[in-house]
């Protein structure tokens, strides 16, 4: 009995330094359920440490040695695997045979193949997928019990004279069974435990950081000013349960929710010589009111005690910054902290995706302008001369003319980027052939085949009306013969198709001013609904030019 108690005292000792050490970063490597290998050189010095340990601090018996190295042989193979496992208990072995004694050969190979079995029990549950079977107490209880009774049975067989050797066992057998087992369950539980509360740690983080993401979509991406601010800071708030929470611009305040949201007003100028040195030394700032004190700029009444600043980036450069804030009475958690710089990162990304998605309107805006300016010049002047020319035989006509070309250049000049209906593009379309039909007498036909039931689909203003151009412009007008352009349309399950075919086969792809249109029309289709839209050409040289418009088949409404 004394023996048991004196070995109880020893693991205790031990598990009095588990828990310190379970207070350090360092304990979370324990937990990994897949160690690297710089986590397994960690897990074989601390359990070698242990049988060292456990051999220093033994009782002497009979000339040997009772002691709780099995426990650190053991745990050192379950959580580093067979390598780690053989290396620790060759370790733990080797001192022991140093020490000496009638059973040092004995409990030298007892202790090696300690640390191999344990580490073979773990390399069989990771390969069945069953790693967290390895962190259950009663697995380190029956490993380490089995692990024991090995070793009694090998000073039996190796350890000589058999007489002394047996009548050491039935003096230390059943504490060290008891000590060694209880002690290594007792371990595993707290490594389980952490493990459980770094999970949980994580598992709200994650939970949090995804909640504000998926909230947050598209927010800053319509500007970074007060009302986009303010909608992202309520997110904020409600997702992280902190005090408040503030973003700013370089010079001064975008939005205030919570605590203190009296004396902080959305557009007063930064006052705070935290956010001003987060700014001007784009570092993240922490004064959490115990080592670093924080006081409010704007009021000596203020309940906020603890602030965290993490300036917000546009590409390089400082754009402003995101606080949280805790009141007096409660303390700044390390996962509002981490947290915290990941959503400045969120909100940094945000406000890059909004102001790029802006360029790139601005480009849409200008290639528009660009394909406007191409269209009216040329067509115009046709136009023009050809009302003059009819104007001479029949006026009426000559007037019904001027109206289309007006209602052309006024449908022109109103289009914006925006998508419309294929019925408004066909108006457009009538409005432009009406007047070549005019131009080339009798020498044009054009064929419309679309069903009206398609005439609801969606597509980019200036979709067909620079295509059907390309066909008079660079197809038809150059036949001595009759021209023919056949317009239709069709779908599929996924997706709606457009083409313009003519008769002229005359078509060739062009990387100068004479493309520009098509291209525009390609690029431009990309970019509203994907690369895997836009317009495909096939020429059979001489005889016929057809180009295919695809669509997606849900842009079927205006």
């Amino acid at each position: 009995m004394s023996l048991i108690l004196l070995l109880m005292q020893q693991m205790c000792v031990y598990l009095v330094i588990v828990y310190l050490v379970s207070k350090t970063p360092l304990f979370k490597i324990v937990t990994e359920t897949s160690p690297r290998f710089p986590h397994k050189i960690f897990i074989y010095l601390i359990f070698s440490g242990f049988c060292i340990m456990g051999t220093y601090f033994g009782e002497q018996t009979a000339d040997a040695i009772a002691n709780t190295r099995a426990m650190g042989a053991v745990l050192g193979g379950l959580l580093g695997g067979p390598v780690t496992g053989f290396l620790v208990g060759i370790t733990g072995g080797l001192h022991r045979y140093s020490v000496g004694g009638f059973t040092d050969l004995a409990c030298a190979i007892s202790t090696t193949l300690e640390g191999l079995s344990a580490g073979l029990v773990s390399y069989y549950f990771r390969s069945k997928g069953q790693i967290e079977k390895l962190f259950m107490p009663s697995l380190a209880f029956a490993v380490t019990l089995f692990a024991v009774a090995l070793q009694m049975l090998l000073i039996v067989l190796v350890a000589e004279p058999l007489a002394l050797a047996l009548d050491l066992v039935q003096q230390i057998a059943l504490p060290m069974l008891i000590v060694n087992a209880l002690g290594a369950a007792l371990f595993m539980s707290m490594v389980r435990d952490q493990k459980t509360m770094f999970d949980k740690l994580s598992s709200s983080f994650s939970t949090k950081a995804l909640k504000i993401a998926e909230r947050s979509v598209g927010v800053l991406s319509k500007g970074f000013n007060q009302q986009t601010s303010a909608q992202m800071a309520q997110i904020i708030i409600e997702e992280t349960k902190v005090g408040a929470v503030a973003i700013t611009d370089k010079d001064k305040l975008l939005a205030f929710i919570g605590i203190g949201a009296e004396h902080h007003i959305p557009g007063a100028a930064i006052s705070s010589q935290l956010t001003l040195d987060a700014l001007t030394q784009n570092k993240v700032m922490f004064a959490d009111g115990v080592d670093t004190r924080y006081a409010c700029s704007l009021s000596s009444h203020c309940k906020l005690g603890s602030c965290l600043v993490i300036p917000l980036h546009s590409d390089t450069e400082v754009i402003g910054t995101i606080k949280l804030y805790e009141p007096k009475k409660k303390l700044f958690l390390n996962i509002n902290r981490t947290l915290g710089e990941g959503i400045a990162k969120l909100l940094s990304n945000q406000i890059l995706y909004g102001q790029l998605e802006a360029q790139q309107n601005l480009l849409v805006q200008a290639e528009l302008k660009l394909l406007q300016a191409q269209v009216n010049p040329h067509f115009l002047f046709n136009a023009l001369n050809t009302i003059s020319a009819i104007m001479r035989k029949d006026p009426t006509k000559a007037r019904t003319l001027l109206l289309q070309l007006a209602q052309f250049l006024r449908i022109n000049l109103k289009r914006t980027t925006g998508l419309i209906s294929l019925s408004d593009e066909l108006d457009h379309i009538d409005n432009y052939l009406t007047i070549e039909k005019a131009r080339f007498s009798d020498k044009l036909t054009v064929t419309i085949d679309i069903p009206t039931e398609f005439h609801q689909w969606q597509l980019p203003a200036f979709t067909l009306q620079p295509i059907i151009e390309n066909a008079v412009k660079h197809g038809t007008s150059q036949l001595l013969s009759q021209g023919i352009i056949h317009i239709r349309a069709w779908q599929t399950e996924h997706s709606h198709y457009l083409s313009v075919e003519d008769n002229a086969g005359l078509y060739q792809p062009q990387d100068d001013h004479q493309g520009l249109g098509m291209t525009l029309v390609d690029k431009r289709l990309k970019n509203q609904f994907g690369q895997e839209y836009g317009l495909t050409a096939v020429c059979n040289a001489q005889h016929s030019t057809l180009i295919t418009i695809k669509l997606p088949a849900d842009r079927d409404t205006v």
